[in-house]
């Protein structure tokens, strides 16, 4: 193999590896926040079933980023919890 076609091989392998690299971080940045909004939605659907009110509105105008979105749904998943939280000690 000339030094040219090791030299593309080289540069080929390693952009295909930072691209996936970017593309995984990316994908569980969503990911990540999907699955606290799902959290949240499990958890409001908890509430509900056990007859109780819930505020399940989620203000994401300031938050521009996955992350900054994951943030607000996992502070709103530990006001839930500690709804339930508090609905579990009454019940006992």
């Amino acid at each position: 193999m000339n030094t040219f076609t090791k030299s593309a091989l080289s540069v080929f392998a390693a952009v295909t590896i930072s691209a996936s690299a970017f593309a995984s971080n990316d994908d569980n940045t969503i990911e990540r926040m999907y699955t606290a909004k799902a959290g949240v939605q499990a958890l409001a659907k908890t509430l509900e079933n056990l007859g109780e009110t819930v505020n399940t509105h989620v203000d994401l105008t300031d938050a521009r980023t996955f992350t900054q979105k994951e943030a607000v749904y996992l502070a709103k998943h530990k006001e839930l919890q500690a709804q339930f939280e508090q609905i579990k000690s009454e019940r006992s």
